[in-house]
C-alpha cells in the first residue's frame, strides 16, 4: 500500500537531536524567507542555504538526438544543491507535485549526490575535474541515484560559463573537512523550527533503557545485559554509548583492548538462540602482546561456551565471505547499465544488456547475502545455537547480514517502525561507516562502497517476493536510498555515534568542530584480514566452523521444508534465491529510463481502474440511497486516490518524463505492425485516464 510518508519521499529532521530520516514529515522542511528572483522563476533556498554561482540562458536537454530538445532556464549552484529553473514553470502541471520529493525537486541535484561530471569538446566527451583551460560547450551530469542530466551552455555568455562549471567541479569533485557539510548549516539555522513526531515510536538506541527495553522485547534478559561502560566514548570511539554483552563477561574486559574481541549481542529468538557480533584485535607482532591477546580470547571462549550458551557457530564474514572490495567493483560496473545519455545509447545496449547485467555480479552478491543470512537463521532456528559473526572492525558485512537475519526472523522489524528502529540499531549503532562508504568527504579518488545499498536491495527482494509481509512498500526503500545523498539527515553522514555526537554538539557551541580521532580505515581486503582467525582468535574458535557438506544439507533441508509450506507472513519469512528469482529493483534503478517504462501499465494502473469501478459503485449506491431515504443526510463522498494524474507507468510514482524520441536504432521487423507512433500515442490516451493519488 502507498501510505503517507511514502509517496514523495523525504521530510526533515531535527539534526541537533538523535534522528532518523524516514519517518519526519515532508512539511517539516521549512523553505527560507530569502529567495532570488529572475523574471517569473524563484530560487526556493532551504534554512542556512546559500547560493554560490549561477548563469542564464542555459539549454537543458529533455532528450540527446538529433533534435536536440530542452528547455531555456538558469543553472545555479548553491552549498546544497545544484538546480536548473526553467523559463517556463507554468508548462508544469501542478497536480504531479504531490509526487516530488518535497526536499529536491526534479531539477535538483544535491552536490553530495554527484558522480561524475562530463564536458563534451567538438562532440568528444571528457570527465572534469580540477582546474580546467579550456571550458565544454554542453555538460554532462551523472548522479548517484542514476539520474542523467545534460545542459548545453553554447549560448552562455563565456564568464557565465566559467563561473558555473568551476563551482560545480569545486563543491562536488574537491576533497571536504566535515564541518564544510551543509548538514551544519542546516542543522543550526533550523534547529528551532522543526517538529518532532509525537506519534514515532523509532528507537533510537542512545539510551540504555532503549537496549533494555530491546532485551526485554526479544527475551534476552535472561542471558544478557546491557552495559554502559563507553558512556562518554571513554573507553571505546567505534562503539556506541550503550550496549549488550553476554551476563557472565566481566565489565572490565571490554575496556581491555577498548572494545575490540568482545562479542556483542545484536538480536535473540524466541528459542532461546542468539546473534552476537565481534571485531578483531589490534594487530600486534609483539610476542607477549600476542599471548596475552590469546589469553584474553580463550576467556571470551568459555564465557560464551558455558551454560546457558553452550553451543556457538562461528562466521567469519573477512575472510569466508565478500570483501568490500568485490562490493564496490561489481557495483561499479552496474550502475554503468543505468547511466545512459539518450535514447540512441539504450538501444545499443539492449542486445547486450543480459550479459552486461550478468558480467557486474551484483545479482549475484545480493543472493550470497541472502543465503548467508538464510544458513543463520537455520543454525539459529532449526539447530537452536547461538551464532557469532566474525569481521575486522564488525561495522560492514556484520551491519548487513545481521540486519537480514533479524528481518526473515522478527516480524517487528517488518513493521516500518521496526525497520526505522533496526536500522538505527545495527548500522547507525553499530559504527558503520557512512561518512567513508558513500565517500561524502571526497577524500580518496575511489568510488563509493554501497554496503548500505547493498542492504536495501537485499529487502527490496523480499518486499518484492512477500509483500503482504511488509508494512512498507518499494517506494520507502528507493526514497531511503535518496536520502542517503541529501545532507540535512544526519543519519547517513557520520561514521560512527561519537563522531557524530561530538561535531553536532561542538556545532551548537559554535565551536571550532575537529574530525574523531578513530576513523575507521578506507575499507579492508581480503588478503589483509587473513590474520583474523589464525593470529587472533584462537584455534578453539576456528573450530567451531561447520564442515561445508554438512552446513550445504542443513542448509537445503531447511530452505526446501519452509517454501514446501504456506507462507505465514507473520513469522519466519524466507526468500527465493534461485537464479531467476533475484531481480533488478526496477523503480530504483530504472526509473529515470523513459524507454524502460510501461506507461499505463503495471500494478498501480490496475490498482486505479479498481478504484474507479469503486468509486462508481459506491456513487450508485448512493444514488439508489437517497431514491428510497429522500430524508436521510447525504454520506460523504470517497475519496478517489488516483485522479487527474499525468499518465502512470510501471515504475510510478517516479519517472513521469519522455523522451519525444523514438523508435527503437535496432532492426525490428514487427514493429510497423503496431503502427505508427501517432496511432501508438492515441491508443495509449485512450487506455486509461488515471488520477492523483
Amino acid at each position: 500500500m502507498l501510505g503517507k510518508g511514502v509517496v514523495g519521499g523525504g521530510g526533515g529532521t531535527k539534526a541537533p537531536k538523535p534522528s532518523f530520516v524516514s519517518y519526519v514529515r515532508p512539511e517539516e522542511i521549512h523553505t527560507n524567507e530569502k529567495e532570488v528572483t529572475e523574471k517569473e522563476v524563484t530560487l526556493h533556498l532551504l534554512p542556512g542555504e546559500q547560493l554560490l554561482c549561477e548563469a542564464s540562458t542555459v539549454l537543458k536537454y529533455v532528450q540527446e538526438d538529433s533534435c536536440q530538445h530542452g528547455v531555456y532556464g538558469r543553472l545555479v549552484c548553491t552549498d546544497f544543491k545544484i538546480a536548473f529553473l526553467g523559463d517556463d514553470e507554468s508548462a508544469l502541471d501542478s497536480d504531479e507535485t504531490q509526487f516530488k520529493n518535497k526536499v529536491v525537486g526534479e531539477n535538483d541535484i544535491t552536490l553530495h549526490c554527484v558522480d561524475q561530471i562530463y564536458g563534451v569538446f567538438d562532440e568528444k566527451k571528457k570527465t572534469l575535474f580540477g582546474q580546467l583551460k579550456k571550458y565544454p560547450e554542453k555538460l554532462i551530469i551523472h548522479c548517484k541515484d542514476l539520474r542523467v542530466f545534460q545542459f548545453c551552455l553554447r549560448y552562455t555568455k563565456e564568464e557565465e560559463v566559467k563561473r558555473i562549471v568551476s563551482g560545480i567541479i569545486h563543491h562536488t569533485q574537491a576533497p571536504k573537512l566535515l564541518k564544510r557539510l551543509f548538514l551544519f548549516s542546516y542543522a543550526t539555522a533550523a534547529q528551532n523550527n522543526t517538529v518532532t513526531d509525537p506519534k514515532n515510536h523509532t528507537i533510537m538506541f542512545d539510551t540504555l533503557k532503549d537496549w533494555c527495553w530491546e532485551l526485554e522485547r526479544t527475551k534476552g534478559n535472561m542471558k544478557y545485559k546491557a552495559v554502559s561502560v563507553n558512556e562518554g566514548y571513554k573507553v571505546c570511539e567505534r562503539l556506541p554509548a550503550y550496549f549488550v554483552v553476554p551476563t557472565p563477561l566481566p565489565e572490565e574486559n571490554v575496556q581491555r583492548f577498548q572494545g575490540h574481541g568482545i562479542p556483542i549481542w545484536c538480536w535473540s529468538c524466541h528459542n532461546g538462540s542468539a546473534l552476537l557480533k565481534m571485531s578483531a584485535l589490534p594487530k600486534e607482532q609483539d610476542d607477549g602482546i600476542l599471548q596475552i591477546q590469546k589469553s584474553f580470547l580463550d576467556g571470551v571462549y568459555k564465557t560464551i561456551h558455558r551454560p546457558p550458551y553452550e553451543i556457538v557457530k562461528t562466521e567469519d564474514l573477512s575472510s569466508n565471505f565478500l570483501s568490500l572490495q568485490e562490493i564496490q567493483t561489481a557495483y561499479s560496473k552496474f550502475k554503468q547499465l543505468f547511466l545512459i545519455d539518450n535514447s540512441t545509447e539504450f538501444w545499443d545496449t539492449d542486445i547486450k544488456w543480459f550479459s552486461l547485467l550478468e558480467s557486474s555480479s551484483w545479482l549475484d552478491i545480493i543472493r550470497r547475502c541472502l543465503k548467508k543470512a538464510i544458513e543463520i537463521t537455520e543454525c539459529m532456528e532449526a539447530q537452536n545455537m547461538n551464532v557469532l559473526l566474525l569481521e575486522e572492525n564488525a561495522s560492514d558485512l556484520c551491519c548487513l547480514i545481521s540486519s537480514l537475519v533479524q528481518l526473515m526472523m522478527d516480524p517487528h522489524c517488518r513493521t516500518r517502525i521496526g525497520f526505522q528502529s533496526l536500522i538505527q540499531k545495527e548500522w547507525v549503532m553499530g559504527g558503520h561507516c557512512f561518512l567513508d562508504r558513500c565517500n561524502h568527504l571526497r577524500q580518496n579518488d575511489k568510488e563509493e562502497v554501497p554496503v548500505f545499498l547493498l542492504f536495501l536491495d537485499c529487502v527490496w527482494q523480499l518486499v518484492h517476493q512477500h509483500p503482504p509481509a511488509f508494512e512498507f512498500t518499494e517506494t520507502y526503500l528507493t526514497v531511503l536510498s535518496d536520502s542517503l545523498y541529501i545532507p540535512i539527515f544526519s543519519t547517513f553522514f557520520f561514521n560512527s555515534p561519537h563522531q557524530k555526537d561530538t561535531n553536532m554538539h561542538q556545532r551548537q557551541l559554535s565551536l571550532p568542530l575537529t574530525q574523531s580521532k578513530s576513523s575507521p580505515k578506507r575499507g579492508f581486503f581480503r588478503e589483509e584480514t587473513d590474520h583474523l582467525i589464525k593470529n587472533l582468535l584462537g584455534k578453539r574458535i576456528s573450530k567451531l566452523i561447520n564442515s561445508s557438506d554438512e552446513l550445504q544439507d542443513n542448509f537445503r533441508e531447511f530452505y526446501d521444508s519452509w517454501h514446501s509450506k504456506p507462507t505465514d507472513y507473520h513469522g519466519l519469512l524466507l526468500p527465493h534465491i534461485e537464479g531467476p528469482e533475484i531481480k533488478v529493483w526496477a523503480q530504483r534503478y530504472l526509473r529515470w529510463i523513459p524507454e524502460a517504462q510501461i506507461l499505463g501499465g503495471s500494478r498501480v494502473a490496475t490498482m486505479s481502474k479498481l478504484l474507479e469501478m469503486i468509486e462508481e459503485v459506491q456513487s450508485l449506491q448512493e444514488k439508489i440511497d437517497e431514491r428510497h431515504h429522500s430524508q436521510q443526510a447525504p454520506q460523504a463522498e470517497a475519496p478517489c486516490l488516483l485522479r487527474n494524474s499525468a499518465r502512470l507507468s510501471s515504475l510510478f510514482p517516479f519517472a513521469l518524463l519522455q523522451r519525444h524520441s523514438s523508435k527503437p536504432v535496432l532492426p525490428t521487423s514487427g514493429w510497423k505492425a503496431l503502427g505508427d507512433e501517432d496511432d501508438l500515442a492515441k491508443r495509449e490516451d485512450e487506455f486509461v485516464d488515471l488520477g492523483d493519488v
